[in-house]
């Protein structure tokens, strides 16, 4: 997980990067919430699963299931705070940022920790 989470954090910098050369401050940090978004979701999944026990493959299955649903309401509550709070959000570069680091974040059954 710890690798999914850097890789969140590098590609948030550089897209952070990008818009702050392309549309200034505003559009730096709406890449950075975008990213954040995803980053506080995976550790709120991260969290959920870390301290369950695994008795059965319906317990890993529901613990699973259960962190997930709690994903997504953290992501539609960090949306919808970020979205009526910020009001000079860049768009583009809001939910560009956000997009990646979810595909990235799904990406984690394919990476392996040392």
């Amino acid at each position: 997980m710890r690798v999914v989470l850097r890789w969140q954090a590098l590609v948030t910098v550089v897209f952070a990067l990008v818009a702050a050369y392309l549309a200034g401050l505003h559009g730096a940090i709406s890449a950075v919430l975008g990213g954040a978004v995803s980053v506080v979701a995976g550790l709120v999944f991260i969290v959920l699963t870390r301290g369950e026990k695994v008795r059965s493959a319906e317990s890993v299955l529901l613990a699973a299931l259960r962190a997930e649903g709690a994903k997504i309401v953290s992501i539609i509550v960090l949306l919808w705070l970020i979205l009526s709070w910020y009001t000079q959000i860049v768009t583009v570069a809001f939910f560009a940022t956000f997009a990646l680091t979810v595909i990235i974040f799904s990406l984690t059954l394919f990476v392996r920790e040392k």
